[in-house]
């Protein structure tokens, strides 16, 4: 693989799926995968998903046989960054946000979540939860750059600028309203409302159909 290989935006979100799969499936009765296999599991476009293994994969496929199963799993894994792991803080100690740092599976993703900030008292006595005035310093003692919000949504956009300020540059935002950041610092939303929304609507349009 090339250390300079750039992906879309689009590509970057399908390696996990490619991942999950590629970890459900037995190495030890499949050594290749072929990604015409891959593609019809996930029912995914064959062309696209032989371009993406390409792109990421340490080894080229073989012919009639495909990639190494392992070989993938390892050159996803390490193009992602989840061998080599990320430092994250989070804003917010709520229910989202206890849940978020109790979630072991980050661990599978490199990421790894080394404090957690909050506004009150009552949930500030903990080893891991400060006060949101210490964010700055803690930011650069820990030299981390990943910050997720998950404050209620009047508090989001100042959380941002708050965690620009502590020279984070990539933010994770599971709080359900839009926040403006500068443009060379990644916001990825996770709006919950919004995805509840088209699942409603799904259901909505069946039941009306029967």
């Amino acid at each position: 693989m090339n250390k300079k290989t750039i992906l879309s935006k689009q590509a970057l979100k399908r390696l996990p799926v490619y991942m999950s799969y590629l970890k459900s499936v037995d190495t030890q009765q499949v050594e290749y995968i072929s990604s015409s296999t891959v593609a019809e599991a996930l029912d995914m476009n064959d062309v696209q998903v032989r371009k993406d293994l390409a792109a990421v994969c340490k080894t080229a496929g073989i012919p009639k046989k495909g990639f190494v199963v392992r070989d993938l799993i390892g050159g996803i894994s390490d193009f992602l960054g989840y061998s080599q792991g990320n430092d994250a803080i989070l804003i917010g100690a709520g229910n989202l946000g206890m849940a978020l740092m109790s979630y072991r599976g980050f661990d599978n993703y490199g990421i790894n979540i080394v404090a957690a900030f909050d506004s009150r008292p009552e949930v500030i006595d903990n080893k891991k939860i400060f006060d949101i005035s210490r964010l700055g310093e803690i930011c650069k003692k820990l030299n981390v750059k990943i910050g997720i919000i998950t404050v209620p949504d009047t508090a989001a956009q100042k959380v941002c600028d708050l965690l620009v300020e502590s020279g984070i540059l990539a933010i994770w935002n599971f709080a359900p309203t839009h926040i403006k950041a500068p443009e060379d610092i990644l916001v990825q939303n996770e709006n919950m409302a919004s995805s509840l929304a088209l699942l409603s609507n799904h259901l909505r349009e069946k039941m009306a159909g029967e």
